[in-house]
């Protein structure tokens, strides 16, 4: 910590890497917070001269915590681009191997990543902040029981999709094999353990979080709040659906501001740039970017579990629909408390898990067509899913070969980037006061973040890039010197 800055480099438990810069007035008060990703993504590049068909496995590469959702956008995107539909067994197969994805991965950000700032404590001994202190304060049974079922998903994504961290089994026009009995009647168990895990974790979170009148006090304050746009998949019944539909949109009081299919979604997102940052700031083109606020006039929108269920109408499982209930019940609807996130990650994990159950149980994924093959001239192609982190948009342009001309992937993190730097920034205003700066409340200005569960390799990567200038501030927001 200097006079007049406080950084906080690395920032932790994310994927990626970043860090806050908080500047400080002559009182101690925090008068400007950025968050920085000095990472620059390049994978659009890597796309470039290569045939599509290879793109399911390099944008796998981006991440080693979401390379499932870059795989599905990725043979979506193919679909699209080669004007195939997959046969019906195919599409059920998929969105199940997707559902456990989601699964493993919320249970993940839960427990490990998130986690340890409930379960823990906000202001507990950094060193305690972790899995290790999750399991300490939970029990080892209760470690087990979420090392264990993580363990059990992520094994039978490798008996479906070949691998667990880059799958090999989507291709355009539908799936590499079909499944058999033996792993169906396997899906089928893991379905009930999965069911009955999911509500335990709630369990947990009710008796941790939403009984500790200071936690659900973090939850429901004004500095983790924002009155924003929100956007998520919804099916035709405008009920949450992971894998597959249309992107709604939905204004900061939960009236319906648009509805598209993928293929439209350059009609209404456009991407913002700031000199500091290797990050895009996408917004909505029809309200316009009104730099970093919030409300109706502010282009600014979220993606990721709370955006997804303020966007929805209903869920469409039993058991999912009544956590839904339960949480807007409390909140209201739309929910606009960022460490909200955290309770819709857990009902987006048993929507998964009914899911998961539902489609164990469904003849069709025994079918053995599980794939038609393409025979349309490639031109453009573009795939959407729901991301762990919020929707993921994958855009090829090919020439008649199907050799890749030109490449965008709009990831969740950027969706989100905007209100992210909106929540970091009025944490740090209204938690640091009179130049108290201490551990505990640079991490609750770090929950900010993580709420969101950002993914920062996956929104930039290091390309051997020149270096960002450095833009000198006064207190005053006043520019002061670019060293370049």
């Amino acid at each position: 910590m200097s006079d007049k800055k406080v950084v906080i480099d690395p920032i932790t438990r994310l994927e990626g890497h970043g860090k806050i810069v908080i500047v400080l007035d002559d009182a101690g008060n925090c008068v400007k917070a950025f968050l920085q990703i000095p990472e620059l993504r390049g994978f659009e590049k890597f796309a470039e001269g290569r045939h599509a068909e290879d793109m399911p496995q390099i944008t796998s590469r981006i991440c080693g915590v979401c390379p499932t959702a870059h795989h599905m956008a990725s043979v979506k995107a193919l679909d699209d681009l080669y004007n195939v539909d997959p046969p019906i067994a195919a599409k059920k197969i998929r969105e199940l191997f997707y559902n456990l994805f989601i699964l493993e991965d919320h249970a993940l950000h839960f427990y490990v990543l998130a986690g340890p700032d409930f379960i823990v404590g906000p202001d507990a001994p950094k060193e305690e902040r972790n899995i290790a202190g999750v399991i300490k304060r939970v029990g080892k049974d209760v470690g087990l029981k979420i090392i264990g079922m993580r363990k059990s998903i992520r094994q039978m994504m490798e008996k479906i999709g070949g691998k667990t961290i880059h799958p090999v089994f989507g291709l355009p026009g539908g799936i590499s094999k079909p499944l058999n009995e033996e792993i169906v009647k396997e899906l089928k168990v893991l379905s009930e353990q999965a069911l009955e895990f999911t509500q335990f974790t709630l369990k947990i979170f009710k008796e941790i979080v939403l009984k500790n009148e200071r936690y659900l006090g973090l939850i429901r304050s004004e500095s983790y709040t924002h009155r924003t746009y929100y956007m998520g998949l919804v099916d035709e019944k405008n009920r949450l659906n992971f894998y597959d539909g249309k992107i709604r949109v939905v204004d900061p009081e939960g009236k319906e501001f648009v509805k598209f299919g993928a293929k439209e979604y350059l009609d209404h997102i456009a991407e913002h740039v700031e000199p500091w940052s290797y990050m895009t700031f996408p917004y909505l083109k029809k309200v316009g970017w009104r730099g970093f606020s919030d409300g109706l006039e502010s282009g600014i929108y979220a993606v990721a579990p709370l955006a997804r269920l303020n966007v929805a109408d209903s869920l469409a499982t039993p058991i999912a629909q009544e956590a839904f209930e339960e949480m807007f019940g409390l909140l209201g609807k739309p929910a606009h408390q960022t460490l909200a996130m955290h309770w819709a990650r857990i009902i987006e994990m048993i929507y998964a898990a009914e899911r998961i159950n539902e489609i164990s149980k469904d003849p069709d994924i025994l079918e053995q067509n599980v794939r038609n093959l393409p025979f349309s001239t490639p031109d453009v192609g573009i795939g959407v899913v729901e991301a762990p982190r919020g929707t993921l948009i994958h855009h090829y342009e090919t020439d008649e070969r199907g050799v890749i001309r030109k490449a965008n992937l709009l990831v969740a993190t950027q969706h989100n980037i905007g209100r992210i730097s909106l929540s970091i920034e009025k944490a740090a205003k209204s938690l640091i006061k009179g130049g108290i700066v201490n551990d505990a409340l640079l991490n609750m200005i770090e929950m900010a973040f993580r709420a969101y569960d950002p993914c920062n390799a996956c929104g930039t990567h290091n390309f051997s890039a020149p270096a960002l200038p450095i833009y000198i501030y006064n207190t005053q927001g006043e520019l002061l010197n670019i060293i370049n």
